[in-house]
């Protein structure tokens, strides 16, 4: 947050005041860098000016201007004296067309930490000036301009697994100007194409080759961006580190089962693949893994170059996640059946077959049974036509 305060010392501003510097006490004097609290949120930005200051200066919260906006009430601070020491709040959202003024800026630079491996990762720069202004008419005047400068970063990656339901209404801690949207992103798991009926796993897993369809959307959010899955894969782990992993896409590859339905084109991604098992968890009863999809969220009109195939090598190669990210959302495991079923069918036909051979075993024996007994016969009525002649 970059933040200057100019200021000379200066006499009252008439007009009316809610808060008198008598009423400010110990709180009333020269404004310092320190005045201005900046809370960046999910879907809106607070600023929190010490009135004290303000008033020793000579103005009150009416005099405050947000981007030089004076005709929107939804802009103008408001004085709150129910706290210690009373604060003139600013509060709007980051939807562009309503952010009273704020100027977004996208800038790229290489990936850090865990998306290290990643050449372009976005962020979205919103801020803004309060500035007094001063009503005195003339030539000079010896009142101070104040200036409070904002400004909040938001990252456009994130990390983000299954299945989340209630993310939204999470509480986002903030510290200094950085903010997420992490709360407005959202995984579901539906067990149809048309994204309807969620997809309930019971205990025993669900059949192997079942057609999963995932869908990742961000709710609340501006419209100015979009949501693009950069990687989608399953570990065994719900905390991928040094986990067994398997890839379902990645830039310029995807798995041959994996179908990809929507992605960057909208506020949603969509994808599908059929459910697997772990060749590791073979002695087990059920195979039990996670999703786990790293998601940008990137302005409209660059969505399609992120789709490209000539970014850098390592983006299609492993992001090794560590532990400790505040963006990790507990996930709720994929389960699939054992193949024993499968097995038990199979040695069934086997059985089936062998009946099936004894039994054809036993016709053709007793076939030639007969065959010999229709010689014998033959035979004998054969020697006694002979005896009879000689």
């Amino acid at each position: 947050m970059g933040l200057f305060i100019l200021f000379m010392l200066g006499v009252l501003v008439p007009g009316f005041q809610a808060l008198t510097l008598t009423e400010c006490g110990a709180y009333a004097r020269r404004p310092a860098y320190t005045d201005i609290a900046v809370s960046c949120g999910t879907q809106s930005i607070e600023l929190a000016i010490l009135a004290c200051p303000v008033i020793y200066t000579g103005y009150n919260e009416s005099l405050l201007i947000l981007n030089q906006i004076t005709d929107i009430p939804g802009c103008r601070g408001q004085l709150n004296t129910s706290v210690t020491p009373p604060v003139v709040r600013f509060i709007f959202p980051l939807r562009q067309a309503d952010a009273c003024g704020s100027v977004f800026v996208t800038t790229s630079a290489p990936g850090t930490g865990i998306f290290s491996d990643f050449s372009d990762v976005q962020t979205v720069n919103i801020s803004g000036v309060v500035r007094s202004f001063d009503p005195t008419v003339g030539t000079v005047t010896y009142n101070a301009e104040l200036k409070y400068f904002y400004s909040c970063a938001y990252p456009l990656e994130y990390l983000i697994n299954n299945t989340v339901v209630d993310v939204s209404s999470s509480s986002i801690a903030v510290k200094d100007n950085n903010g997420t949207f992490i709360s407005t992103l959202s995984m579901q798991l539906f067990k149809d194409g048309n994204y309807t009926v969620p997809l309930i796993i019971p205990p025993l897993g669900i059949e192997l080759r079942t057609t999963i369809f995932v869908q990742v959307i961000a709710a609340n959010l501006t419209a100015q961006y979009n949501v693009l899955l950069d990687r989608c894969y399953a570990s065994v782990s719900p905390q991928p580190t040094n986990s067994t992993f398997f890839n379902l896409f990645v830039p310029c590859y995807k798995d041959q089962f994996t179908t990809v339905i929507e992605n960057g084109d909208t506020q949603r991604a969509r994808f599908s693949f059929p459910a697997f098992r772990f060749t590791e968890q073979q002695n087990q009863t059920v195979s039990t893994y996670y999703l786990h999809c790293i998601t940008r969220l990137c302005e409209r009109a660059t969505c399609s170059q992120f789709k490209q195939c000539n970014r850098r090598r390592r983006e299609a190669e492993t992001t090794v996640i560590k532990d400790g990210i505040s963006t990790l959302i507990t996930s709720v495991p994929i389960v699939t059946q054992a193949d024993k079923p499968l097995m038990i069918n199979a040695v069934t036909a086997q059985a089936k077959g062998g009946n099936g051979a004894s039994v054809g075993l036993g016709i053709a024996v007793a076939v030639l049974v007969l065959v010999i007994a229709a010689a014998a016969l033959m035979a004998v009525s054969f020697y006694r036509k002979l005896s009879r002649l000689h």
